[in-house]
């Protein structure tokens, strides 16, 4: 165990189409059901296909995510410090 490691609430790309609108924020995929604890940073990885162009707010992402994301007209930020979460 690692005490210094950073847990997220991880998403895959393929989920996004459960989120409503084409921004995606951890509030919102918390409001769709897609993510359930509020203290835990979001990180998005790239399995799965987008269906639609969104803009993608997360505290981090993978790099086939982000490649993803690009390739389907969106575009993605990195949000905040994962390690202030819940504090």
């Amino acid at each position: 165990n690692n005490k210094w490691r950073t847990e997220f609430e991880v998403v895959n790309l393929g989920q996004l189409g459960r989120n409503d609108g084409t921004e995606v924020t951890p509030e919102s995929l918390r409001a769709a059901g897609i993510v359930k604890k509020e203290q835990l940073p979001v990180k998005i990885l790239g399995e799965g296909e987008l269906g639609q162009a969104y803009t993608v707010k997360a505290h981090k992402l993978s790099a086939s995510a982000k490649a993803k994301i690009e390739a389907a007209g969106g575009r993605w930020e990195i949000i905040g410090d994962p390690g202030s979460i819940g504090e």
